[in-house]
């Protein structure tokens, strides 16, 4: 009899044991999936910055070129050369 019981109670808490490692596997499952979703995202705001300041970059060395100059007097300034006429397209 007491052999039985103590069989029993070895397989319940064998039981418990299992159930016990299922419920942290899943809980861990949906950490990890956030986890990684959260990698993704910082890596895509990583990218950008890096993107962003490889163009920086580029105007800082570039800032004394003779045609990154003329580009942004006219973009940026409206300015044109002395001989050079504008036309606006007054139709849209």
């Amino acid at each position: 009899m007491r052999l039985r019981r103590a069989n029993w109670m070895t397989v319940l808490v064998i039981v418990g044991l299992i159930a016990y490692a299922c419920i942290t596997l899943t809980n861990m499952r949906t950490k990890v999936a956030a986890a990684n979703e959260t990698e993704a995202e910082l890596r895509r705001q990583v990218e950008k910055i890096q993107e962003e300041n490889a163009g920086l970059q580029y105007a800082i060395d570039n800032q004394y070129d003779p045609k990154t100059i003329e580009d942004i007097a006219r973009d940026k300034l409206g300015l044109v050369m002395p001989d050079e006429k504008i036309f606006y397209d007054s139709g849209q």
